[in-house]
């Protein structure tokens, strides 16, 4: 099994083409959209999204409107509001890399509005929080601290034959090295291990600063998003995290969370 075949198993799309950056994979995305839908607004998060998700519309030809998220995770109801005038959503799963998406509720919500769903899956393509079934295209990187870390690349995915045929033009401009094949099919092979790794070490972490306000406690996911609300408990966090070699980001962020807490970066860490 290949490359593509893997990716095919593990969003659940028939249609795939790789190309050489996950930022090219978006920006192919909202183009494609474009061919699609007549409508001028393309849906973000308000957190825990990609910092490409607040300039590609824009330039894509769309207006971009952010939906109000609970640090990152979707707002259904104002999603479904929202949803009515959009050409398409586009959002992280997980959200930031820490909080697991109602994906199902999100794709229902989008789908009874006529608005396309586009999940950035570069934190869960091969694992179960991935599921094709509840998007209209998939997105995704393979760059350096993804889960699928070949540290080039990227893939788009189509659930509808129709929407795919319709993209053709813009999907013509994607080039992938032919030449990374074979290190992209040995990294897909290998990811459910990875995300074991993360998943256990994301447990671990959470256990440990349990006295600590992680957002999104009860979510799965691969960072930990850790909050404070004081100089002292943000030192005490950054000090746990030097102590046991993690890497770490400051909030806010966008592409975390738009609050002060501290993301420690699991996904950065390499396991055997």
């Amino acid at each position: 099994m290949g490359a593509i075949e893997l990716l095919r198993k593990y969003t659940g799309h028939n249609y795939i083409v790789l190309c050489c950056r996950g930022n090219f994979s978006i920006m192919a995305a909202l183009k494609s959209v474009k061919k699609i839908s007549l409508r001028n607004k393309i849906l973000i998060p308000d957190q825990g999204g990609w910092l490409k998700f607040l300039d590609y519309p824009k330039k894509a030809g769309f207006e971009a409107e952010k939906v109000k998220t609970d640090y990152g995770v979707i707002d259904l109801n104002d999603l479904q509001e929202r949803a009515k005038g959009a050409a398409a959503l586009i959002y992280t799963q997980p959200a930031g890399y820490f909080a697991e998406q109602p994906i199902e509720d999100i794709y229902n919500a989008c789908n009874s509005n006529e608005c396309l769903v586009i999940m950035d899956a570069s934190g869960s393509v091969g694992s179960e929080l991935c599921d094709g079934n509840f998007a209209d295209i998939i997105v995704g990187s393979f760059g350096k601290w993804k889960p699928v870390e070949l540290g080039y690349g990227g893939f788009i995915s189509f659930k509808s034959e129709e929407n795919f045929i319709n993209s053709k033009n813009v999907l013509s401009e994607l080039s992938f090295d032919e030449g990374r094949f074979d290190g992209l099919h040995e990294k897909l092979k290998n990811v459910k291990e990875r995300y074991g790794l993360f998943y256990k070490l994301n447990k671990k972490i959470k256990k440990d600063l349990n006295r600590y306000k992680i957002l999104h406690n009860d979510k799965k996911g691969i960072n930990v998003a850790a909050a404070f609300d004081s100089d002292d408990e943000k030192r005490k966090i950054i000090d746990y995290c030097s102590a046991n070699g993690y890497e770490y980001t400051l909030c806010p962020r966008y592409i975390r969370v738009e609050r002060d807490a501290v993301s420690i970066e699991v996904k950065r860490i390499r396991g055997n």
